[in-house]
């Protein structure tokens, strides 16, 4: 697609950044933080503090870098700001909520909460600041709604470094899970549409967040470890099991072979088959344990531990499972596009700042999707040879392409 298919984006991020703006009192800052975000969406190499100031003509840093640290502004009203953005066009009661963390890879020990922790980005140990995510997807897109920062215990019982980095006395340590709890929370509160909530093994082995959402009766399809024990029946008598066991027990005849959905070559097919699992659930919901396994490699199993409806069909929890990538796309292109993991702040308040702000240029480059769409559809419609559906990435590059036509044409102010 050419840039000319980018219709009237100015106009859309102009509505944006008027949203934006209602969040501050001061007409300067406010506009120092349209042009934050329109700078997310530029082709600056990297969001940083001296780069997005290049890209805006400022020789020092110092006014992008007060939208971070001491401008007044609701951070978390930004955050309900960018859940309300992203729901808005992509609302559909079949979406999924998605939970999962990301590493922000760092050097020294001033920065909130950066540690030798596990990094799944790095997939090993290394210094990191980790943030915990909540993402929305339905058939029309899928975007960052809600983040927190996971503070390690020896941060949370470090006085001095708290204070140095701008840590509030309330905040203490959280889980991982109990940071998606609270993410939850905020979404369901909100009204948020959604029939699943997703998660990986980190967030499907909390007993506490299963139950949670057993009790406020929200789907949930969370991955597990192989050695995850479930009560069911095994050879007979009824017990804790681990998942691999009760896999092992399977008969050949229960396995089926479904699509996770459709992939970039295909259908991605997998064989899956579920157990029964034993919980004290009422009707209309049940409990099972599915199981995936690839087709060319028996030996390779994933596990799931599922709550919902009891006539849900394995079919179902099969697309459902499969659904989660969503959110692996959102990191890698806030990532790659809008400097999500960019920032030079060392301040708790900073990181939430720019990552806020990361998250609605994401998620104004999932609207101007659903645009385009529906523009092709419409030409489409019309008789004529319609173009290929646009995809988050060529949508990024045509901003950036547009925003950088547009600045060679304005002079700096």
């Amino acid at each position: 697609m050419r840039v000319a298919s980018v219709f009237d984006w100015r106009s859309e991020l102009g509505e944006l950044h008027a949203r934006l703006g209602e969040l501050f009192v001061r007409s300067e800052p406010r506009r120092q933080a349209g042009l934050y975000l329109e700078g997310l969406l530029s082709a600056v190499e990297r969001k940083n503090g001296w780069q997005l100031a290049e890209h805006l003509g400022d020789a020092r840093p110092w006014r992008t870098q007060r939208v971070l640290s001491h401008v007044q502004w609701d951070e978390e009203a930004a955050r309900d700001l960018c859940r309300a953005y992203v729901v808005e066009p992509l609302a559909d009661r079949e979406a999924v909520l998605i939970v999962d963390e990301t590493g922000f890879l760092k050097k020294g020990t001033k920065s909130a909460g950066v540690a030798r922790q596990y990094s799944g980005t790095a997939g090993r140990i290394e210094n990191c600041q980790i943030g915990v995510f909540l993402a929305y997807a339905s058939g029309k897109g899928h975007a960052l709604i809600d983040r927190e920062l996971y503070l390690p215990k020896e941060w949370a019982e470090d006085p001095a470094r708290r204070a140095a980095a701008g840590i509030p006395q309330a905040v203490g340590f959280a889980t991982k899970p109990e940071l998606a709890r609270r993410m939850i929370a905020r979404a369901i509160a909100a009204d948020v549409p959604f029939a699943w909530v997703l998660g990986d093994e980190v967030y499907g082995s909390d007993r506490r967040l299963r139950i949670d959402l057993e009790q406020q009766e929200r789907p949930f399809v969370l991955a597990i470890r192989s050695n995850e024990k479930l009560w069911s029946m095994l050879g007979g008598r009824p017990g804790q099991h681990t998942a691999a066991a009760l896999a092992a027990a399977v008969s050949a005849e229960a396995w089926q072979r479904l699509s996770a959905g459709a992939g970039a070559k295909g259908e991605r097919l997998y064989d899956w088959a579920r157990v029964r699992l034993m919980r004290l659930q009422q009707p209309p919901w049940d409990h099972w344990l599915l199981v995936r396994r690839h087709p060319g490699k028996p030996d390779q199993l994933a596990y799931y531990v599922v709550f919902g409806p009891a006539d849900t069909s394995l079919a179902t929890l099969a697309r459902v499972a499969g659904r989660r990538w969503a959110i692996e796309e959102c990191f890698e292109l806030a990532k790659q596009e809008v400097g999500l993991a960019d920032y030079e702040i060392r301040s708790r308040h900073g990181w939430y700042r720019h990552i806020t702000l990361a998250m609605l240029a994401l998620a104004f480059l999932a609207a101007m999707r659903i645009k385009l769409k529906a523009a092709a559809a419409a030409v489409t419609a019309s008789g004529k040879k319609g173009q290929p559906e646009p995809d988050l990435w060529s949508i990024s590059a045509q901003m950036k392409s547009a925003i950088s036509s547009a600045a060679c044409n304005s002079s700096p102010a």
